[in-house]
Formats: C-alpha cells, sequence, structure tokens
C-alpha cells in the first residue's frame, strides 16, 4: 500500500510537554528520511492517517497514561478511520518518568480497535524525573535513546518499502 502521494509513508505523531517525545519523534523522522512524516498531534486528522502506510505514535506518559492531546487525536480520529486502516503497521516510543507501561497499554488497547499490526517491541525511555520541579522542566534525552528512536524510524520506513509491513 502506498500513501496518497504515490510514496511510502510512515506518519510519526507526537505530542510533547517537555521536549522529550518530541526529541524522540524527531529522531524517528531522521532515520525515516524522506519516507517520514512528523504530525504534531493536536492538528493530525483522520486524513493524515489515511494518507500513512503506518504509524509510529510518539508521546509522554503523565499520571500513568497518555497524554490528553494523545488521546484527544485518537478521539478525533477512531471512528473516521475504523474499518479502513485494518492490518496497517504500527510502533511506539514513550517518554517516561519512571514506568511508561500505562502510556503504553493505552496506545495498544486503543490501536487493537482499528485491527493495526504491532512491528517492533515498545521504546520506552525513563527520564527518572520523580520530583515536581524534574517532571516539568524540560528534558534531554540521552544520545543512545535518540538514536534507538532513529534506528526504529530507519527500519520501520525500509520495512514500508519493502513491503515486509
Amino acid at each position: 500500500m502506498k500513501g496518497s502521494t504515490g510514496e511510502i509513508l510512515l506518519a510519526i505523531i507526537w505530542h510533547s510537554r517537555t521536549g522529550a517525545a518530541q526529541a524522540l519523534a524527531r529522531a524517528a523522522a531522521e532515520g525515516a528520511g524522506d519516507s517520514g512524516r512528523l504530525l504534531c498531534a493536536a492538528q493530525a486528522g483522520p486524513d493524515d492517517l489515511l494518507a500513512a502506510d503506518g504509524y509510529l505514535f510518539v508521546c509522554p506518559e503523565n499520571l500513568a497514561a497518555m497524554t490528553g492531546v494523545m488521546k484527544e487525536m485518537f478521539d478525533r480520529c477512531y471512528y473516521p478511520l475504523l474499518g479502513r486502516v485494518e492490518g496497517r503497521p504500527y510502533a511506539t516510543a514513550i517518554a517516561a518518568g519512571s514506568d511508561g507501561r500505562g502510556a503504553q497499554a493505552q496506545i495498544d488497547r486503543i490501536v487493537t480497535g482499528w485491527r493495526l499490526r504491532r512491528i517492533a517491541d515498545p521504546i520506552i525511555v525513563n527520564l527518572d524525573a520523580q520530583s515536581p520541579e524534574a517532571i516539568l522542566a524540560p528534558k534531554t534525552v540521552p544520545t543512545g535513546d535518540l538514536e534507538t528512536c532513529r534506528e526504529m524510524g530507519a527500519a520501520f520506513a525500509e520495512g514500508l518499502s519493502l513491503g515486509i509491513f
């Protein structure tokens, strides 16, 4: 399947509060090259997702859940895409203070309804932010974690172009 432009397209849908998830999304987009498209969750709509062949969802975990902006994107897009994206591949990257599994589980549960296929283990980057000051502070993501996201973007885009996913 090809996106509406005729090119393989990996939609990297992201939301960030303190910069960590945005850095992960940008690294994945760098890896994906011309096949990747960054979409801010606040602006992403059903047509954007329909135009893509695969999805990388990137967000922070807040209070053991995905952020409200990412959830709102799913709320806006869920029913318009129901029955129209089955079998498309997806992956996730979560920026977390200590865990990340709550946000991860929410995304997995939502996309089960779309019948998406997970193609990679979740990336959860724990930044060990535990105090209110650390949680709210701008984040710097370790180089190794950014490289993991670059590799994810590159592998995902290549898998789409080769028809593996």
